[in-house]
């Protein structure tokens, strides 16, 4: 078959498969399979639907698409290039090379016109998902009669790997619960996983999951067929009760004689002589790496369609301005990304004679936040009133009510970190929440969104074994130094109430990171100087919360409910002559961040003698104590018993700290 025998579609997705082929063979690294199955379903998308403007990549009503599927992320390069995004040639053939725009997998902040950073399979359904509620509820707190300012759609393809994740099913009962009509996912349904053909493994009937979790479902059995993919999308659009799935049956390296239809394709290289063969089936003549004129001719539609939606779209939002300038100045402030200005007032204000659990006061400082930040929103995953993180003023998000800033997750932990990560990438400022200990059911969601730098706030409580009677399986021990480990991720545990309140400003104030805020359950006094001392003390990580009466001869640091048993300590202390600073260190990464002179006031070289005390794993804690400090911590699993005994049995008491300080 000569080129002239080809349609212009035709040879804009053999475009797109070559690209593929041409990068992966470059970089001796990468997955074509995907993107050779898949070119045909992503060329009738983007086309003949997807309203983008490759100029402006984060123009804000934008449709979005979200390349689940990320291992085929050479599918997603080819596409920004082709439609006019500043991804040139020369990026597609640096292709998985160092510091290069086109990086294996798709990456957040990396290459203009990724949406979300994807490659951990699943993850993209619940971002997507995330991104269709942001547009639900922006939509219907700012759209007015004749004044659609925000109307698009989401889109996704997936693959079979996706669809096995747990994370993607907790995410699509959510979506079909809610109702998100515009999210639409195209389901690259090719049989083939890594390891062999899917029946070895997956069998079930997408159709009745779907169906039954209240999703539209669709199909098509012709992966090539342009005309009827494009059609079952319209379709899709039309429907404004359900999500859809389009079923798309295609075959992994199309046009690979040898490898079509078979694992070997998912990744790795053709080599020379297959990809020889592969291109004779497309009929193509060109060398590595060349684009036909014509593709880009008929990609550009793309881009000058674009340029009219956006265009139209400033026009609309002008007369939104002039018909509801109010709405209209926070609608651009969120947009933007910044905070309102008088966000900080009303803040809740504590003394000593207040007692009450970080968790209380957070939620107290949560709820007066939300009255001067309507960008703030979020839930827990069937927790709220544990982890008093309910908007008290705010009815719960649903069909009808789209407005409402209370997302009731459910069970579903993974899927609520997922999905917090798509409500940031559209502007929208989250908040998330469970127990410390079943952060682990949301990790791969926290380590992508401290990969995009996310301004996502986690309100994890119940930190210790103070948590009791419900027994280890409810008693964090290793978390906390997992999470302080993890890169980008700012992680503050207040030691009372004052603490607390300037966590969460913290955590609104970070609109590059996201910010983890570990409280717990049991009363904790106000300490004494922390109503002064604790806005800057928590911004630099850690700070001397009760300096020793005469010259100190040590220090105790200590974060969290503990600092108030150092504080203790150190008054028996004094009693018998001892005096010792005490330290709260409520953040490792912010003080780490700090000046050398900072820190040496805090934790002066010349004291050696120091002591740490946290009711977790002593992983880390060497790095402030000194080869000549004491660790307390905990580092076997917790026990069932009441919350008291348990932390005086692991030997959390004044007592205890008292004897173990003069061991040194």
């Amino acid at each position: 078959m000569t080129m002239k025998d080809h349609t212009i579609s035709e040879l804009s997705i053999n475009a797109i498969r070559t690209l593929t082929i041409d990068s992966v063979e470059k970089a001796n690294h990468g997955h074509a399979g995907m993107p050779m199955g898949a070119a045909a379903m992503a060329y009738a998308l983007w086309k003949h639907h997807l309203n983008v403007n490759p100029k402006n990549p984060s123009w804000f009503n934008r449709d979005r698409f979200v390349l689940s599927a990320g291992h085929g992320s050479n599918l997603l390069y080819n596409l920004l290039h082709l439609s006019g995004y500043p991804i040139t040639i020369e990026d597609l053939k640096q292709t998985r090379q160092w510091n290069s725009q086109t990086p294996g997998h798709p990456e957040y902040g990396i290459t203009p016109g990724v949406e979300a950073t994807t490659g951990p399979l699943g993850q993209g359904i619940p971002v997507s998902v995330g991104m269709a509620i942001a547009e639900k509820h922006l939509a219907e707190v700012y759209n007015k009669p004749n004044h659609n300012i925000v109307d698009h759609f989401t889109y996704t393809i997936c693959g079979d790997g996706d669809l096995m994740e747990g994370v993607s099913y907790e995410a699509i009962s959510l979506a079909g619960h809610l109702q998100l009509d515009k999210l639409i996912v195209l389901y690259d349904s090719n049989d083939i996983s890594l390891d062999g053909n899917l029946a070895i493994s997956f069998t079930e009937q997408i159709q009745k999951r779907f169906e039954s979790a209240n999703w539209q479902y669709l199909k098509v059995e012709d992966g090539n067929d342009v005309d009827e993919i494009s059609k079952a999308i319209e379709e899709a659009k039309r429907d404004t009760k359900h999500p859809t799935l389009i079923e798309i049956k295609t075959t992994i390296g199309y046009g690979s004689p040898t490898l079509q239809g078979t694992h070997h394709a998912h990744s790795d290289p053709l080599g020379e002589d297959e990809i020889k063969r592969t291109k004779a089936v497309y009929g193509w003549e060109y060398e590595p790496f060349h684009v036909p004129e014509e593709v880009y001719e008929d990609f550009a539609t793309i881009k000058e369609n674009g340029l009219i939606a956006e265009e139209n779209w400033h026009k609309s939002l002008e007369r939104y301005q002039t018909d509801y300038p109010e709405l209209a100045e926070h609608f651009i402030r969120i947009g933007k990304g910044e905070l309102a200005a008088d966000w900080t007032t009303d803040l809740p204000t504590y003394s000593t004679e207040d007692t009450l659990a970080t968790r209380v006061a957070s939620g107290d400082t949560l709820n007066k936040l939300a009255q001067k930040l309507p960008e703030l929103i979020g839930g827990s995953a069937d927790l709220d009133s544990s982890t008093k993180t309910r908007l008290i003023d705010e009815g719960d998000f649903k069909r009808g009510q789209y407005q409402a800033r209370n997302l009731r997750f459910g069970v579903r932990e993974f899927a609520m970190g997922a999905i917090a990560n798509g409500l940031a990438l559209h502007h929208l400022r989250p908040f998330v929440s469970t127990f410390f200990v079943f952060s682990d059911y949301l990790r791969p969601a926290i380590r992508l969104a401290s990969l995009m730098k996310l301004p996502v706030t986690y309100i994890f409580t119940h930190d210790s074994v103070a948590v009791g009677q419900d027994g280890p399986t409810h008693q964090p021990i290793e978390h906390l130094a997992s999470f302080r480990a993890m890169p980008e991720l700012s992680v503050i545990r207040p030691a009372d109430a004052n603490e607390t309140k300037e966590a969460w400003k913290l955590a609104v104030e970070n609109t590059s990171q996201p910010t983890m805020l570990v409280l717990g359950r049991q009363g904790l006094p106000t300490l004494p100087n922390s109503a002064t001392l604790a806005e800057k003390g928590v911004e630099k990580g850690a700070y001397v919360i009760s300096r020793a009466t005469q010259e100190a001869e040590g220090i105790l640091i200590a974060a969290g409910s503990e600092v108030s048993l150092a504080i203790e300590a150190q008054k028996e202390l004094a009693k018998q002559g001892i005096f010792v600073n005490v330290v709260s260190m409520p953040s490792w990464d912010r003080f780490e961040q700090q000046s050398t002179d900072y820190k040496e006031r805090v934790l002066p070289n010349n004291i050696k003698k120091r002591l740490s005390i946290e009711m977790g794993s002593k992983l880390g804690w060497r790095e402030y104590v000194g080869d000549n400090g004491i660790v307390m911590s905990i580092d076997t699993f917790g026990t069932s018993a009441p919350g008291d005994e348990v932390i005086a049995r692991y030997g959390f008491t004044t007592e205890n700290v008292i004897n173990t300080y003069k061991k040194l």
